[in-house]
């Protein structure tokens, strides 16, 4: 079988674009799947913390989707069961000390091949706008907000989340029913997932 992971963790389209960043930093794709997965996890692209350890969601924002997922860090990493494929593989740096977003090359160039290849998949989690507005097109219009307070439409295979970063604490301040209404339903399908 083709070791597409390899083939992507060997991936240097974006050196250039790295490298104009203010970190300055050299690509290096943070691939966690294999074929068989039940439960794929999308988010926008690596950061930092993730970067330097070369584990995805290996920083407080981890934490917290855990949490949000009921998994602990052994499930969570669990390749055979979990597959973490976020829009770009690698962390696209800061500008003006924010985080850029993921360069659209990474997933034209590995997305459509790595969702076949490790896939078909039980359940999935989209994290962000970027991830949403990919695997829910339409359906994602109108921002991350309207797009998770609607997630009923799109339960049980999808869950639509905000990202788990601190900075949404007051996002989740402002919108309860996350924590008491999606988060139960989600925690019960991923446990039904990874059984």
């Amino acid at each position: 079988m083709d070791d597409l992971p390899a083939r992507i963790s060997a991936c240097r389209l974006c050196a250039e674009r790295f490298a104009a960043t203010e970190t300055a930093h050299a690509p290096r794709p943070v691939v966690w799947f294999r074929p068989g997965a039940r439960l794929l996890i999308v988010g926008q692209a690596p950061g930092a913390r993730v970067h330097e350890a070369g584990i995805p969601f290996h920083d407080p924002s981890g934490d917290r989707l855990r949490d949000w997922l009921g998994l602990d860090r052994d499930s969570f990493y669990d390749r055979d069961r979990v597959a973490i494929m976020p829009m770009a593989f690698c962390f696209p740096g800061y500008r003006k000390g924010s985080d850029l977003p993921p360069p659209p090359i990474c997933a034209r160039t590995w997305r459509a091949e790595a969702l076949r290849w490790a896939g078909p998949f039980r359940l999935t989690i989209v994290i962000g706008g970027y991830a949403q507005k990919y695997h829910l097109g339409a359906a994602a219009a109108g921002g991350v907000t309207r797009t998770v307070a609607r997630w009923r439409d799109h339960a049980p295979e999808v869950f639509p989340l905000p990202h788990p970063s601190w900075r949404n604490t007051a996002w989740l301040k402002r919108n309860p029913w996350f924590e008491s209404d999606l988060l139960p339903v989600l925690r019960r399908q991923v446990q039904e997932t990874m059984r």
